[in-house]
């Protein structure tokens, strides 16, 4: 029996160990062959921000993620059509893909001011057009309450609403499961590397690549959404008591296409449930229309919560039109 535990334990060790060499090497690997697009902006404190900026002319777009591990390359389909036009600016929040992590606490106003940081320590000058897809929307209205002056119009890609706990409370069910808490925590181990590929399939629109980038820089990402996600509902209470967009150039996107059978089994309720999900979701969208005097709300019949990659070409033509707006207010000045 003694002999069994100690060889049992033994063989554990050197999977463990096996694994975090594994997790090692894998990391060396994504710095080699995935660097940063763009450059690392020092922000201050011994950290370091990835800021992807291309093309040129005024206003200057900036692309603010969702809860997601993608980083800078949740707007691939969407930038370089943005940077023909004007100046484009996507980036990382701290601790997904290249950025460094935060030891602050995670609040949407230190999300606004790493980013306000960033763009000014890199030279980039507004006015900004801020684009936010789900968590990115409430991250940019954060920006536009202490940054206003430099905020001249928004896209909102599918935002989230700061009532959308309440609204849709007796719909949905706690989805942060045990599971997810244990492979996280286990990311040193190699686990969440070698699952990357099963967990974050390629999306449409992207390119093989970047679905590469992404996985290769998971471990370390997942940490942070994981981090963010517990932060979601304190980060949603946060930014609600902002809801005034004065008259800034806005558009509201929402994404109405069915939920699909495997959406429908991870938040726990019945087509008809998400039918009626949706059309509390579409409601809350119209209302932050409404924050801008000048906001216009649209919705996708045939797209998913990630409209950047299902219907790029909507989000280009939005951001666009918000563009052209700004111009116009400017006096057609570029």
């Amino acid at each position: 029996m003694m002999r069994i535990v100690f060889w049992s334990t033994a063989l554990l060790a050197l999977a463990v160990l096996a694994g975090v060499v594994y997790e090692q090497v894998g990391r060396y690997r994504a710095q080699r062959d995935f660097p940063a697009p763009g450059k690392m902006v020092d922000v201050g404190g011994g950290r370091r921000i990835q800021l992807d900026c291309r093309g040129s002319g005024s206003p200057t777009v900036v692309f603010e993620a969702g809860l997601s591990v993608d980083g800078s390359l949740s707007w691939s389909a969407v930038q370089p059509a943005i940077a023909a036009r004007t100046r484009a600016c996507a980036y990382s929040r701290a601790g997904l893909m290249w950025s460094d992590p935060s030891g602050a606490p995670i609040s949407a106003k230190q999300v606004a001011s790493d980013l306000h940081e960033a763009l000014a320590r890199a030279g980039e000058r507004g006015p900004f057009v801020l684009v936010g897809q789900s968590l990115g929307g409430l991250f940019a209205t954060t920006f536009t309450r202490y940054f206003g002056d430099e905020v001249a119009g928004l896209v909102l890609v599918d935002p989230s609403h700061p009532d959308q706990v309440a609204r849709v409370a007796a719909y949905m069910t706690e989805t942060r499961s045990l599971r997810s808490r244990i492979a996280v925590s286990l990311a040193w181990t190699g686990l969440l590397r070698a699952a990357a590929p099963r967990l974050l399939p390629r999306a449409p629109n992207q390119s093989e690549r970047d679905a590469r980038a992404v996985r290769a820089y998971a471990p370390k990402s997942m940490v942070t959404q994981m981090a963010e996600s517990d932060a979601t509902d304190a980060m949603l209470a946060e930014a609600g008591a902002f809801r005034d967009l004065g008259r800034r150039a806005l558009v509201v996107l929402t994404a109405m296409a069915p939920y699909t059978e495997a959406e429908l089994r991870g938040m726990k309720i019945t087509p008809a449930q998400g039918r009626e999900v949706l059309a509390i979701w579409q409601q809350l969208h119209m209302e932050e229309a409404e924050w801008s005097s000048r906001g216009r709300h649209l919705s996708l019949p045939n797209s998913s919560h990630d409209i950047q990659f299902d219907d790029p070409e909507a989000v280009i033509e939005a951001v666009l039109s918000v563009v052209e707006m700004v111009r116009a207010d400017d006096g057609g000045r570029r």
